[in-house]
């Protein structure tokens, strides 16, 4: 996982550069929380560029992180979303709450 904060928008950029399984979101999460309280940004933007496969631990992962970006007023939004897994966040409806970008928007 590659972050990077842009200050000036307040916004964290969180690049995950893996699979996102029952195996990985620990890691994942606690990495991010730690950006997060480090940083205190507006937005976060998870970039699923390199996701291949996902599975409800991660589902869990975002909706965990979603609720504590609202809890801190922020956002959460992803970007890169391959099509096997947009279909997953269509079917649990987590795109009601957390939007898919277009690339060019960051």
């Amino acid at each position: 996982m590659n972050s990077k904060y842009i200050q000036e928008d307040k916004l964290l950029l969180i690049e995950i550069t893996e699979e996102i399984d029952h195996h990985t979101t620990e890691e994942i999460r606690r990495k991010t929380d730690n950006e997060i309280t480090r940083f205190m940004p507006r937005k976060v933007i998870f970039d699923f560029n390199n996701v291949t496969f996902m599975d409800s631990a991660g589902i869990g992962m975002i909706l965990g992180r979603y609720k504590m970006m609202k809890m801190l007023g922020g956002s959460l939004e992803m970007v890169n979303v391959k099509p096997s897994i947009k279909k997953i966040f269509e079917m649990c409806g987590i795109l009601k709450i957390c939007p898919i970008i277009e690339s060019e928007a960051i």
